[in-house]
């Protein structure tokens, strides 16, 4: 009888115990500084002399302004926030400032500059056994504010950016008749880096982003990711040959098609900082194209009424003529009357892009009521990225790294600067699929479109939306988690409006007004095909139905993921699979 107790003491001692862990792991709501569950100073001195990186405290890339606006320091720092690459530099930056009533960057409580695949390990199995609420930031560009988040862990990856070609990368696990030219690029790389790896170094191409401060390894591609050219060569996530992930257990695994395939799928469409965090990613390379071109101009119609039927012509132009692989990049539909133009070609030299634009020419030639001025510039294929090329023949489109510790050849299109630590009053996008621009529904389209054109700047980025690609790039793309509705969509409609003010009140009348205005407009345009969805990556803060939206039918096969992989939720960040599951911020479950 004796013995008898003695084993059910310890049995019961042996189920409290894992009781207590699981209601850690379980727990309701994470920790915070203020309690005290919240690791010690000892502990975390402790955990700092683990890693090989660092662990740091983030500050505000204006903290010296808070002190003392007027002082020069804050002037200094007031100058460098326009810099992306200075942006990405510190821990408690992020490119974006926030969003009106969604968030506001906030610095995380630490940061782990993390300086390799195990100091990644280290830091999910402390926030972990910690029950700590943990970022994951590389270049921080993400407009929803996912890579930012007070009271928390920051796994900070930027300083992780190897690089490395390989004629003929086989997957782990695989054939070796599966091999394919590739590059390799680590956690913090950006697109800028792992584009001087495959075409300056190489004369390769990998399908990245136009931005060349975004990374390649985080929220772009793992979200799906649309370049110039994707209706030639696909999305950032269908190049994804493989990826090295540290899940939530601390493993480190490999996933590609061969093994771990579920996680493979996941990683390749269905959002970043959801199922691990990645330490690298290798890409697939494409022979580089022949030509590469840039078509910039704007059409002017005199009136309201010439610019509706400008509209019309445009769009049947639009689908006829550049809904195609050889075509990628933007035109904007803007309230006074303008359409504003800059396109990308690839495979066609310059007669033959000419080619393509000469019915529009010819039609507005005929018609006084219009006015097209553009030009085409040829740009050598190896060149593309290249800064010292662009600074000698077209300085015009951009802006060189000129901040502390910049490297040779570093700068960013001079068109992209007004987004760098911009104020966002409102970012949506919906796709519009090819059918919409065809004869039958051609009228009401451009009738929607010239309505919604009235309330704001409607911009088609026709490279995000699948429809008219090659055989190659829809293969590829739908073995991926991306939502299939994207290969029914000629375009991506985008619509924006923020600030670059930095201490004003943000809340006017104003920027409600703009608020009201797009969230009208993207009506009208939603109301074109209610069910085409969006890009997960520029998508709108408070889309309703988000999982739909984002992922459609793949949704649910994400979400059985997610739980496989995170079945406690360690990983969260707003509008990623799973967190429905959490309260807003990620701090609490539901």
């Amino acid at each position: 009888m004796k013995l008898f107790k003695i084993f059910s003491i310890a049995l019961l001692s042996i189920i409290f115990a894992e009781a207590n862990i699981t209601q850690a792991n379980n727990s309701i709501c994470r920790c915070t500084p203020d309690q005290a569950c919240w690791p010690n100073l000892k502990e975390w001195q402790e955990f700092s002399k683990s890693l090989t990186g660092k662990l740091v405290v983030p500050e505000s890339p204006i903290e010296t302004c808070k002190k003392d606006i007027d002082s020069e320091t804050c002037k200094a720092d007031l100058a460098k926030v326009k810099n992306p690459f200075y942006m990405q530099s510190k821990p408690g930056n992020t490119e974006s400032q926030g969003w009106l009533r969604a968030w506001d960057a906030k610095q995380s409580t630490y940061a782990v500059e993390v300086a390799n695949t195990q100091d990644i390990v280290k830091s999910i199995n402390y926030a972990r056994n910690h029950n700590l609420r943990v970022v994951i930031k590389g270049a921080g560009h993400d407009y929803l504010g996912r890579s930012n988040a007070p009271d928390s862990l920051l796994i900070w990856t930027h300083n992780m950016r190897d690089t490395s070609y390989n004629e003929n990368f086989v997957p782990e696990g695989c054939d070796s008749s599966q091999g394919n030219p590739a590059v390799t690029v680590s956690a913090g790389t950006r697109w800028l880096e792992a584009y001087t790896e495959a075409t300056t170094k190489h004369n390769m191409y990998v399908q990245g982003g136009g931005c060349t401060t975004v990374g390649a390894a985080g929220g772009f591609p793992q979200g799906g990711g649309f370049g110039s050219w994707s209706k030639e060569f696909g999305t950032g996530a269908a190049g994804i040959l493989q990826a090295t992930v540290v899940t939530a257990n601390g493993k480190v695994v490999v996933a590609n098609k061969c093994q771990n395939p579920d996680l493979f799928y996941a990683i390749r469409g269905g959002g970043a900082g959801t199922y691990g965090v990645v330490s690298n990613l290798t890409l697939l390379a494409h022979p580089l194209p022949k030509y590469f071109g840039v078509l910039q101009g704007k059409i002017t119609a005199k009136d309201d009424k010439s610019y509706q039927a400008l509209i019309k012509h445009f769009l049947a132009f639009f689908e006829k003529n550049l809904n195609n692989q050889n075509w990628g990049e933007q035109f904007k539909f803007m309230p006074n009357n303008t359409i504003e133009i800059f396109m990308t070609s690839q495979g066609i030299d310059e007669k033959q892009a000419k080619e393509t634009w000469k019915p529009l020419v010819k039609w507005i030639d005929a018609n006084e009521d219009y006015k097209f001025d553009y030009k085409y510039i040829n740009v050598p294929p190896k060149d593309i990225w290249n800064y010292d090329y662009w600074e000698k023949n077209h300085p015009e489109f951009v802006t060189k790294n000129e901040g502390t510790n910049a490297r040779p050849g570093e700068y960013w299109w001079s068109g992209n600067t007004g987004e760098v630590y911009n104020y966002w009053y409102t970012y949506q996008s919906w796709w519009l699929p090819e059918k919409v621009f065809e004869k039958d529904d051609l009228d009401n389209t451009a009738k929607t479109i010239y309505d919604a054109s009235r309330l704001t700047t409607v911009a088609f980025h026709i490279n995000k939306g699948l429809a008219g690609a090659s055989e190659d790039a829809i293969t590829r793309g739908k073995e991926t988690s991306t939502n299939p509705t994207v290969y029914d969509a000629a375009t991506l409609v985008l619509m924006s409006a923020g600030t670059n003010d930095i201490f004003g009140d943000r809340n006017t009348p104003k920027a409600q007004k703009q608020v009201q205005d797009i969230n009208k407009a993207m009506s009208m345009i939603k109301s074109l095909a209610p069910n085409a969805g969006t890009y997960v990556n520029e998508a709108d803060y408070f889309e309703p139905n988000w999982q739909q939206a984002f992922w459609g039918e793949n949704y649910s096969k994400l979400l059985q993921i997610k739980q496989k992989y995170d079945p406690n939720g360690l990983f969260y960040c707003h509008h990623c699979v799973g967190s429905e599951s959490w309260q807003e911020g990620g701090m609490c479950r539901k």
